[in-house]
């Protein structure tokens, strides 16, 4: 049985590194049995029902890979366009598996939209959050405003994404090698949550070892 843990370490470091960031790791889980993980070969997936959410995305994260010295294709420039459009079987899937062996292919890095959360915050409470009032007077005086403020909630969204990373060596089960837990609170842009998400995904795959080995 998979254990999910957390990295306190990592976690730590990551929110003071990514502070500006619309996304964060929220939780990550690594193969015990594995060190270090190098493909050959990487095919970039990411599921969503958007084509040019998902081309925007695989495309970004491909380049950025690249740039990395990993070797990753795209799924929708891999896939035919007909792939996508049709429920796969547990059969289909696995003659899609060794294509993708007799294609040099090692590695899969799966990223998916797994939920989305409406919250609330208090937008005032925020604002005077690391203020300390010496008294009732200075504290009621600064705050007053809020029987008056109607947008003194404001509404906004999380999007909870996943990303999985599989070997599909030959010698071995098609294993779970890597998965992590990462949130976007509501970004201005699309761009800007796809390039948020990418800078903590390939974050902490380099700390982890993961693909890209701190070779630079």
């Amino acid at each position: 049985m998979i254990k999910i843990t957390k990295s306190i370490a990592v976690l730590g470091i990551i929110n003071v590194v990514l502070a500006c960031n619309s996304s964060q790791l929220v939780d990550h889980w690594k193969n015990p049995d594995i060190d270090t993980f190098e493909a050959q070969k990487v095919l970039v997936i990411g599921v969503t029902p958007n084509e040019e959410n998902r081309k925007s995305f695989e495309n970004r994260l491909t380049k950025t890979l690249s740039k990395n010295g990993v070797n990753a294709i795209e799924s929708i420039v891999f896939f035919e366009k007909s792939f996508t459009s049709s429920l796969k079987s547990e059969k289909e899937l696995v003659q899609l598996e060794s294509e993708l062996l007799t294609q040099g292919f090692d590695a899969i890095l799966l990223s998916k939209v797994i939920g989305v959360e409406d919250r609330v915050s208090i937008s005032q409470s925020f604002k005077n959050f690391d203020k300390t009032f010496s008294n009732f007077k200075e504290d009621y005086y600064k705050n007053q405003d809020i029987y008056f403020n109607d947008a003194y909630y404001e509404e906004y969204q999380i999007f909870h994404a996943e990303s999985s990373l599989y070997c599909i060596c030959p010698e071995k089960e098609r294993e779970l090698i890597w998965k992590g837990a990462i949130d976007v609170t509501e970004p201005n842009t699309v761009k800007k949550a796809i390039d948020d998400y990418i800078k903590v995904l390939v974050w902490v795959l380099k700390e982890q070892q993961l693909l890209m080995l701190n070779k630079e």
